[in-house]
């Protein structure tokens, strides 16, 4: 079982990545493999809804870390996005990332996400923590994936690390979400065991209103 975490911050050692250290110590501790991502500092261009996924096995057109990501991330079985909070929203790095992300595997990948579960890790030096948690979320649910609640919404506070490690709730809300992907995925793994079939696949029906 391998858990990939996803540090979405511009800045590679901070309070994002103290959060999701504390999810990763608990996942290892429960047996669980973990790998991890940062989307980086450079520049990440949003979709723009071109089509070259569809038409390359989830290939976006941009050769960036999306693509690397894709690739590196396929034989996960979660995933755990983490972001600092930007004018109460995720980001702006991590939002093209996930779109495009998202976006080209349902177009046209190799099912990164379905099925798999999913949580998002949020930290803010004061505000924006829950519009931002849900932004995160809205991603998960629009792919079929299961995603792991704590104790409270997934959230740390800290202008650094070490302010970070300060937030006694936050820091034991990281350690039960890490818990509970464990369980989840020994679940799965269990019910895949004894013969469990995953739900049938409904074929695609893209609607609108217009009549």
């Amino acid at each position: 079982m391998k858990v990939m975490l996803v540090n979405g911050s511009p800045h590679p050692n901070g309070t994002t990545k103290r959060a999701l250290d504390e999810v990763a110590a608990t996942l290892q501790a429960e047996g669980v493999e973990v790998e991890r991502f940062w989307v980086g500092a450079q520049p990440i261009a949003g979709c723009i809804g071109c089509g070259y996924c569809a038409k390359h096995e989830g290939e976006c057109t941009f050769k960036d870390v999306v693509n690397e990501f894709n690739h590196q991330a396929a034989d996960c079985d979660g995933y755990i996005f983490g972001t600092s909070v930007h004018y109460a929203a995720a980001t702006g790095a991590i939002t093209s990332f996930m779109d495009r992300s998202f976006y080209s595997q349902a177009c046209g990948g190799v099912n990164l996400y379905p099925l798999k579960p999913a949580a998002a890790v949020v930290v803010a030096r004061r505000g924006g923590c829950s519009s931002t948690f849900d932004q995160l979320n809205k991603y998960f649910t629009i792919v079929q994936m299961p995603i792991i609640s704590a104790s409270y919404w997934n959230m740390v506070y800290g202008t650094n690390p070490e302010e970070a490690e300060q937030d006694e709730e936050g820091m034991r809300t990281m350690r039960v979400l890490a818990h509970n992907m464990a369980y989840f995925l020994r679940c799965r793994e269990a019910a895949e065991a004894a013969g469990v079939a995953l739900p049938p696949v409904e074929p695609p029906a893209r609607t609108n209103f217009i009549r």
